[in-house]
């Protein structure tokens, strides 16, 4: 039994960190509340919702506060003041990444702690009859099928790349796999996708782009691939390696985010040696069972019950 009562801030963004919260709750209720009155932990999940959070009632908690990622080509003015204004509550950082918390470290001396995130296997599993699943979708079966369900289009006009997602990167990927595949096609979900969809096109790249599913509808799409490719130059995770690590999915990736915790060494690759990447699927699939629900809870639970007590 534990001696905290935690408290988390709610996104409402239909993001990743909505699901974390949502998990999070869903999980451990006996230590947990969704009134701040009730709680000796707050938890800024979201710190871009910070400004919602009353401050009067902060002073009299312990805060801990996850920062996603940093990305020090946007860190403005602005930014910096709103990092300044939050820093002055928190008194525990949580990262998941080594980037991140190597980045942290420029602009702050609070503690930091390093540890991945849950992950649900009742959401993420392996489906071995592919063959069924691309009829399901309408997909010739032998297809070499290049996945991506990340944002890759910037927010503000809709078409420039969100170039720490590595889009353009992307695209240079998909041409070389091209080069040696006349049967490559690619597979797409999420939104804001126009930039690759207008590149793909260019290149007469056949696409099957499925904007807004649920996780059945995504789980379904990844294990529709023959590869999963995570070309971004900046990440906080990104949630896919989990996904395409519990799922048996094969995986590269750029060294970001968690990629260094879950996939093998020949997994990650640099832009010069992507070709010969290799997916290891048994050797992620073996490192992410730590981090199944329940277990992946633990250390999460230990870490705040030794926090409250400090």
């Amino acid at each position: 039994m534990y001696s905290f009562k935690i408290y988390l801030n709610k996104p409402e963004e239909n993001w990743i960190v909505d699901r974390l919260y949502e998990e999070w709750y869903e999980n451990n209720s006996e230590c947990s509340t969704k009134d701040l009155n009730e709680a000796n932990i707050v938890w800024i999940i979201s710190p871009w919702t910070f400004d919602n959070i009353s401050k009067n009632e902060l002073k009299n908690k312990k805060v801990v506060c996850t920062i996603h990622h940093i990305d020090f080509d946007k860190f403005n003015l602005f930014e910096k003041i709103r990092f300044r204004n939050l820093d002055r509550f928190v008194d525990l950082y949580h990262v998941i990444s080594d980037q991140t918390e190597k980045s942290l470290k420029k602009i702050t001396s609070k503690s930091i702690w390093n540890n991945p995130w849950w992950i649900d296997s009742k959401k993420w599993f392996h489906i071995p009859d592919k063959f069924l699943l691309r009829k399901e979708f309408e997909i010739d079966s032998d297809k070499f099928l290049i996945g991506s369900f990340q944002r890759d289009t910037e927010g503000r006009d809709l078409k420039s790349p969100k170039l720490s997602k590595g889009p353009d990167r992307l695209i240079e990927i998909i041409l070389l796999f091209k080069e040696k595949l006349d049967d490559l096609e690619v597979v797409l979900s999420g939104t804001r996708r126009q930039y690759l969809l207008e590149k793909l096109k260019k290149h007469n790249i056949k696409v099957h782009y499925f904007e807004l599913v649920d996780d059945l509808t995504l789980n379904k799409l990844y294990n529709l691939l023959d590869l999963y490719v995570v070309s971004s130059r900046v990440e906080g995770g990104p949630q896919a390696i989990y996904e395409c690590s519990i799922a048996k999915v094969p995986i590269i990736s750029t060294n970001v985010g968690v990629a260094n915790k879950f996939l093998h060494d020949d997994s990650i690759f640099e832009m010069d040696n992507v070709l010969s990447a290799k997916p290891n699927i048994e050797h992620s699939y073996k490192v992410i069972q730590s981090q199944n629900i329940p277990n992946g809870f633990k250390p999460f639970l230990d870490k705040l019950e030794n926090f409250v007590k400090s």
